[in-house]
């Protein structure tokens, strides 16, 4: 097999190669053009590549179908993906990533487009064109990578290049907990109020928002002290659904505060009261722990509405309800666990994850072991 390069412009060469098996007729290869911007040397290496690939088995057909198409086909056939995962993605491809990147022949994508990319997001991405977070664009990062894997393996390219280029690293203020004083000054400032119960357990368990308002009475062993995480809410533009973990280690029983337990007895007993009151009787193991007035499920998005109200009225902390998870796993690292036993108490697939997301929670564990005194869970719980 050979191949020759012809400058084009000044920075842009003409590979010239051949390529796929001899026409048994003519006993000729294939031949293919590709234009690459850079220098000789560039277009060198991506010459060599493309000969390897040829050589050893791995090199891909022609094909014009640009980033934009390829994203929006994997979307409409993408039954993988649960429906909330799919609209979260169909939002970050429209916004962040198509408008950037959308008009690039999929196979021509190359590293530095990429890298150009995450610098582009960090400056101006946004809406208006406000700079956006690491942690937004790393989950723009992660559609498009996950994208062009699918392709790498219907051998549409022949490398995955959003694998090349890492996303940003997440800066740790991105990530907000609360320290010891924030906590109790919270709880204190919420008692009484409905969303105090919820919150309590979301600080004991480190549970997401979605597990939280999926949470069934059977679920939940006062005598035990323990709650088992099966399913989660999930709200999306077509409405809500209950819906099995992702995976098994989502799938896990977390054990219970004494604390936690006396408020949710309190809550049980507040729940039952009210029931009564508009004749739909005592609670069974399908009734929602947390729930509207009505028994039915609360939506998450109205959760987080909720909260932030409460935040401004009550003068709370400035932080997400998500924040309460975050503030749970920063107790149990700062209380001395490992990163296994953390992975498992909230559900992470892979310790490596947590890893990635609290880094720099481990790095300052010592500096703030108090913290892990504001939650009962980290001293009594460790499952």
């Amino acid at each position: 097999m050979s191949g020759n390069i012809t400058r084009r412009g000044q920075h842009s060469w003409r590979l010239k190669f051949e390529a796929g098996d001899r026409d048994p007729a003519t006993g000729k290869r294939a031949t293919r053009f590709l234009t690459v911007r850079g220098t000789k040397k560039d277009a060198r290496g991506e010459l060599i590549r493309l000969l390897a690939e040829v050589e050893n088995g791995s090199a891909v057909e022609p094909s014009r179908i640009t980033v934009a198409e390829w994203l929006r086909s994997w979307f409409d056939a993408a039954g993988e993906l649960s429906p909330k995962t799919l609209e979260r993605y169909r939002q970050l491809a429209e916004q962040q990533i198509i408008p950037h990147l959308g008009a690039s022949a999929l196979q021509k994508l190359r590293p530095a487009q990429i890298h150009d990319w995450h610098n582009t997001l960090l400056k101006c991405g946004g809406a208006a064109g406000r700079a956006l977070s690491a942690r937004t664009v790393g989950h723009a990062h992660r559609v498009l990578h996950r994208a062009i894997e699918r392709a790498l393996r219907l051998e549409i390219v022949s490398r995955n290049v959003a694998h090349v280029i890492r996303p940003p690293a997440i800066d740790a203020a991105e990530i907000r907990i609360l320290n010891a004083d924030e906590i109790t000054g919270m709880l204190a400032a919420l008692a009484g109020h409905w969303l105090y119960p919820i919150a309590s357990l979301a600080l004991a368990t480190g549970m997401r928002r979605g597990e939280l308002c999926g949470l069934p009475w059977g679920a939940v062993d006062l005598e035990t002290a323990t709650v088992r995480v099966e399913r989660s809410l999930e709200e999306t533009a077509a409405g809500l659904r209950f819906k099995s973990p992702k995976t098994r280690a989502g799938r896990r029983t977390i054990s219970l505060p004494a604390s936690t337990v006396e408020t949710l007895r309190a809550h049980r007993r507040a729940q039952m009261e009210g029931r009564l009151a508009i004749g739909l009787g005592r609670p069974d193991g399908s009734d929602l722990v947390f729930a509207r007035a009505d028994a039915s499920p609360h939506p998450p998005d109205n959760l987080s509405r909720d909260w932030r109200r409460a935040v401004l009225s009550l003068k709370l902390p400035r932080v997400s309800f998500h924040a309460l998870r975050h503030s749970h796993v920063s107790a149990l690292i700062a209380a001395g666990l490992d990163v296994v036993t953390v992975s498992r108490r909230i559900g992470h697939a892979n310790p490596a994850v947590t890893l990635a997301v609290y880094a720099h929670v481990f790095a300052e564990a010592n500096k703030d072991a108090a913290a892990a005194l504001a939650i009962e869970a980290v001293m009594s719980g460790k499952r």
